[in-house]
């Protein structure tokens, strides 16, 4: 999936609240980790407009971000730099990581890895993610679940809209892979120059993996002491909720 005239969009519409709450998750999993938090050298994987891991560095960190699109990475840069924060943002596929540094941390929120629709993708992500983790390194990511893909979704509609921009959104069952959803986004701005609203669409297709199958392809991928929460870890697992958070550390 990337992102064109949605990113700043999505940069607007997102609740900033959620960063806080993943920026805490993120946290007290390494909190009791031996190094200073300026030693501590964190990946945040599909990165966005760059929200946490300017948290993160703010946090006292060493961040790097990372993130397929070039539009989400301009506005995380920007946002880097308004803040004097000392991020550095590069443009990488999660499935291939060849080019980037090693870290004791990599995270990976608001369900970006159910945009791997293909399972060999999810597992040549979990490999690239291993490979990039020093010894006793953290993994840090959420998905939605199945509950949310066929029971939550279908039917699904947000309507947002102000004075000079429109959004609206759509979700459908998918039929392209087992527990799959389509979400139809329309998104309306207001062109002074032409006194009018351009238009644009895009389609983004996701799927959700059950518990058996992440252990599963965890576990192929070199992690151990897999803890699977919801509700920012604050809750133990359950299988009908609509995301759950897993912390995981490679072996």
């Amino acid at each position: 999936m990337i992102y064109t005239e949605f990113a700043q969009f999505y940069d607007d519409l997102f609740d900033e609240s959620l960063y806080d709450r993943w920026l805490a998750y993120t946290t007290d999993r390494i909190s009791n980790s031996k190094k200073p938090n300026n030693k501590t050298k964190i990946l945040d994987l599909a990165c966005g407009t760059g929200r946490l891991a300017v948290k993160l560095a703010e946090s006292g960190y060493q961040v790097d971000g990372a993130d397929l699109s070039p539009d989400m990475l301009t506005l995380a840069d920007q946002r880097a730099q308004q803040t004097n924060s000392n991020v550095m943002f590069i443009q990488a596929d999660m499935r291939d990581l060849s080019d980037l540094d090693n870290y004791d941390v990599i995270t990976c929120f608001d369900d970006s890895l159910n945009y791997l629709i293909n399972q060999e993708d999810f597992q040549k992500t979990l490999n690239s993610v291993s490979q990039h983790l020093n010894p006793g390194g953290k993994f840090l990511f959420d998905v939605i679940t199945p509950y949310q893909v066929t029971d939550i979704y279908p039917g699904y509609m947000y309507n947002y809209r102000t004075e000079d921009s429109a959004f609206m959104w759509t979700s459908y069952e998918g039929d392209f892979a087992p527990a799959a959803v389509e979400h139809d986004l329309s998104f309306f701005s207001y062109n002074a120059e032409k006194d009018a609203y351009d238009a644009y669409s895009e389609l983004h297709q996701e799927r959700a993996y059950d518990h058996d199958e992440l252990m599963k392809m965890l576990r192929v991928g070199g992690f151990r002491d897999l803890k699977f929460t919801t509700d920012f870890g604050d809750k133990p697992f359950a299988k009908q909720v609509k995301r759950w958070f897993i912390e995981s550390t490679k072996g």
